[in-house]
C-alpha cells in the first residue's frame, strides 16, 4: 500500500513555507486565509489563526480528514495564535466555493493555476493576494486595476524575506507586448520580467 501523503514528506520536496506566512503575519493583520490548490502544505497554519485549504487531489482528502494527524504535523511548528482553526474542502477553486463572499484577509496562489480571477469574490476589501508567476497568476495581478503592489517576497538558502522598498523595479515585462492578459490566460505561465521575485503580495483596491 502506498505511503499516505503528509506535510513532513511534502516540506522534502518543496522546502518550509512556514516562515514565508509567519514573516506575512508579522507585518499585516492577515487572520483568516483561503489556500486553493494546496495539496498538503500546511506552513500556512503556522502563523495564521484560520486557513482553508481547497484541492480536489483524493491524497490531499485523506490528509486533511485525519485532525489527529493535522495536530501532531503542526506540533512545535506553529506560533501563539495560529492553527486555532483548519478546514479543507474537497472542491475545484474554479467552481464556487461553500465560502462568505469578502470572508477572507489572504488569497494564496502559488503553484496553483488561475486563483485570483475564479476566487477574487472570497477576499475581504482590502484584502491580500499572494501569487507567484508560475501558471500567470501574479501576471494577470499586475494587470489588474484593482490590486496594487504592496510587497514581493524573495528566497534564498533556505530563507524568506518580504521587501516594501523598491517595488518599482519588479513586474517590468522583458517585452511590452507579453503583457497582455489573453495570451498570459492562453498559455497558462507567466511572462519574462527584467526582475524576479519568488512571489509578489498584492493588495485589493
Amino acid at each position: 500500500m502506498a505511503r499516505r501523503a503528509t506535510w513532513s514528506q511534502y516540506r522534502e520536496t518543496i522546502g518550509n513555507r512556514s516562515g514565508l506566512f509567519e514573516a506575512l503575519a508579522d507585518r499585516w493583520p492577515v487572520e483568516r486565509a483561503l489556500y486553493p490548490g494546496s495539496y498538503v502544505d500546511l506552513s500556512p497554519s503556522t502563523a495564521i489563526a484560520s486557513v482553508t485549504y481547497v484541492d480536489t487531489d483524493v491524497r490531499a482528502a485523506r490528509f486533511f480528514a485525519d485532525s489527529d494527524r493535522i495536530q501532531r504535523e503542526l506540533t512545535g511548528h506553529t506560533r501563539q495564535g495560529a492553527r486555532t482553526d483548519v478546514r479543507f474542502l474537497a472542491a475545484d477553486y474554479t467552481q464556487a466555493l461553500d465560502i462568505p463572499d469578502d470572508s477572507m484577509d489572504l488569497l494564496i496562489s502559488l503553484y496553483a493555476g488561475p486563483v485570483w480571477e475564479h476566487t477574487r469574490r472570497y477576499l475581504s476589501p482590502g484584502g491580500w493576494l499572494l501569487a507567484n508567476t508560475s501558471h500567470g497568476d501574479a501576471s494577470l495581478a499586475a494587470l489588474d486595476d484593482s490590486l496594487r503592489l504592496v510587497a514581493v517576497v524573495q528566497y534564498r538558502e533556505g530563507q524568506y524575506r518580504v521587501l516594501v522598498g523598491g517595488l518599482e523595479e519588479y513586474l517590468v515585462p522583458k517585452r511590452r507586448e507579453a503583457a497582455d492578459a489573453d495570451r498570459i490566460r492562453a498559455s497558462g505561465r507567466g511572462i519574462p520580467y527584467t526582475r524576479t521575485a519568488f512571489a509578489y503580495l498584492f493588495q485589493s483596491r
